[in-house]
């Protein structure tokens, strides 16, 4: 049977990991969009209402965690999961993640069947 395709945002500055994640996520039958600027990720998220967005929190000139805040705080958008991607685990950074509206979080370097289980468990 023909399985409606999820569509997941992925908000990422780094080409290698955008090419990894787009690459990993169509192989699981994902659509994927992208970008790396702050008011396009909303834009995308308002125009496409992706069924997950994957927010690495260390963005050129913006905060991954300001933008799930800016999402989370429309109606329209609050229900989408967001997983945060970072490197920095530990020191209160979960707290923080949480607190900022996401809904859980990856840690860098990732495994890749972890990465894939985490995004299974938001989306499905």
């Amino acid at each position: 049977k023909q399985i409606m395709s999820k569509t997941i945002l992925i908000v990422e500055d780094n080409e290698l990991n955008i090419k990894l994640f787009e690459d990993l996520l169509q192989a699981h039958g994902y659509k994927t969009l992208q970008t790396e600027d702050r008011d396009k990720a909303i834009t995308l998220a308002e125009t496409h209402h992706p069924d997950l967005i994957l927010m690495d929190l260390n963005l050129p000139g913006a905060s991954g965690l300001e933008i799930t805040k800016t999402i989370k705080a429309k109606d329209e958008l609050k229900y989408i999961p967001i997983i945060a991607l970072t490197a920095e685990v530990g020191n209160g950074v979960e707290d923080e993640i949480i607190k900022a509206g996401c809904d859980g979080y990856i840690a860098k370097p990732f495994s890749l069947p972890k990465f894939i289980k985490t995004v299974a468990d938001h989306i499905d």
